[in-house]
């Protein structure tokens, strides 16, 4: 009964169709790199608890730690609708494992969730708008990857939207799925270009930002991850940074479905 409800709420025209997840760090350095390879490893746990499956389009390692950027597709029925609301703004407060002094760390990294474009859905890209880059892999990946120009940056130059992918061993499946990831991009960027212009018409709504911040997860000196949006709140950090994230879909789902529903806690 409790999937059926909640398959219920999951009536978005994109909601059945897979998801592109992108992880970037926030200011911070390593600090925040590390943060943001927490957030990635969250995200694969979930999407293997939910049964759906991975694949990495784009790592990109820090220097010392973390990840600078990371790009993956997560297939499955309704990936979409399930991830989507995790889009904005993740806090974590913890003492940092990089400092000496064993002092408490507030670090950001930002989760950007969009649907996977079918290709019976047509966005319009001329190849006059793409500036095509390739280069040599980063990263771990062996031989061939690291040493042939076999990454693809492509750049969408009336939009000035930059995707990348470096994962496979062919520049031509990383062009493949780097214009996949472009597809999307645009699909998402050209809704949002319309909602602005219905937000305009009506002023009085309030519009949730990209950049708000969404979670905050407390290792001390407490411990706890609390939603800002739905108010949701848990003690049982492991549980959560092992992807078991269903009780903050929810409520994030039945919010916005209900505005005036009562969020609860979770201890």
């Amino acid at each position: 009964m409790e999937k059926f409800e909640f398959k219920a709420l999951l009536s978005g025209e994109d909601d059945d169709k897979n998801a592109i997840l992108t992880i970037h760090p926030g200011a911070g350095g390593t600090e925040s790199q590390d943060w943001a390879q927490m957030l990635l490893r969250m995200y694969l746990r979930c999407a293997e608890n939910m049964g759906f499956e991975t694949e990495t389009f784009d790592y990109m390692g820090g220097e010392e730690a973390g990840i600078k950027s990371a790009t993956v597709e997560i297939r499955g029925d309704y990936a979409y609708g399930y991830l989507k609301g995790e889009s904005g703004v993740h806090r974590l407060v913890r003492i940092s494992p990089f400092d000496f002094n064993k002092r408490r760390h507030t670090s950001f990294a930002s989760v950007f969730v969009i649907p996977e474009v079918e290709d019976n859905v047509t966005v319009e890209i001329n190849d006059d708008d793409l500036r095509i880059d390739t280069y040599r892999a980063s990263g771990a990946g062996g031989q061939h990857v690291n040493k042939t120009s076999s990454a693809v940056r492509i750049t969408h130059l009336p939009t000035n939207i930059v995707v990348q992918c470096q994962t496979q061993r062919s520049q031509h499946k990383n062009k493949e799925s780097a214009m996949k990831i472009l597809r999307s991009r645009l699909y998402q960027h050209y809704l949002e270009l319309e909602k602005e212009k219905q937000a305009r018409k009506e002023p009085a709504k309030k519009k949730i930002e990209w950049g708000s911040q969404i979670r905050s997860y407390v290792f001390h000196p407490y411990n706890m991850v609390k939603d800002h949006r739905t108010r949701i709140e848990t003690s049982n950090i492991q549980a959560v940074m092992d992807g078991k994230l269903d009780e903050f879909i929810y409520g994030n789902l039945s919010l916005k479905k209900n505005p005036k529903a009562t969020s609860k806690k979770k201890k």
